[in-house]
């Protein structure tokens, strides 16, 4: 049995900023300013975006704490409200559909997410990407931990809770667009594979030691047989 673990945003789908642009307003509403523009949001869990963005506008941790929970509340209805509008090209990526059947066709793999959105907005995300969340069944959130080394170990607990599989480590797959993404399962030696569909490149993520990149995901045999020899 295999665990296999994607990514939200430059993995499964293109938000067309919508994530963004949604916690930039949150921000400017709860801290006074939407932080430095040229600060990199991919890879970060939400409530870590929120902490190191707001650090360098000079706030302290204390100070940013006693406002995260106000301001997750604000970035959520944000979020809807950017959904509802339609305002913004949310679509999965090239492959993710065929992908996602082929998966869920099989026995010997379960799905499910490692993510730095927050849960509620990781549904607000995917439902509006034509993306079903309740077809992921052992996930990890941002909600869950501010640091995403963290998340792979809480989704193979999970995975023991709920469905009673003690699956190992090395049976876990984190597919992911970033750096952060295939490190962060690298101490449960985790296989990650990583997918040049954000903002890095296939030889920027080689870098890193992925056991595969992938320029997309839109080779659904040759993906699929990766990740089942993983």
């Amino acid at each position: 049995m295999r665990l296999v673990l994607f990514d939200i945003d430059g993995t499964l789908l293109n938000s067309g900023g919508m994530g963004r642009a949604a916690m930039q307003k949150a921000l400017g509403q709860i801290f006074g300013s939407p932080g430095n523009p040229s600060y990199r949001y991919d890879g970060k869990t939400d409530k870590q975006i929120v902490r190191e963005v707001m650090r360098m506008e000079g706030h302290s941790d204390e100070h940013i704490d006693s406002r995260m929970e106000k301001l997750v509340g604000v970035y959520l209805e944000g979020l809807r409200e950017a959904a509802a509008s339609r305002k913004f090209n949310i679509r999965p990526l090239e492959g993710i559909p065929e992908l996602l059947d082929a998966l869920d066709n099989r026995d010997d793999v379960i799905l499910g997410l490692l993510t730095g959105n927050v849960e509620p907005g990781a549904r607000i995300k995917l439902t509006a990407a034509g993306i079903d969340p309740d077809r992921f069944k052992i996930n990890a959130f941002g909600s869950d931990h501010e640091h995403r080394p963290e998340l792979p170990a809480i989704a193979r607990r999970r995975a023991g809770e709920t469905l009673g599989l003690d699956i190992a480590g090395d049976r876990l797959v984190v597919i992911g667009d970033t750096p952060a993404d295939i490190e962060c399962g690298r101490s449960l030696g985790a296989k990650a594979i990583g997918v040049a569909s954000g903002h890095y490149t296939v030889e920027q993520l080689q870098a890193h030691r992925p056991y595969a990149v992938f320029s997309s995901l839109g080779e659904t045999g040759k993906v699929l047989d990766t990740i089942l020899n993983a």
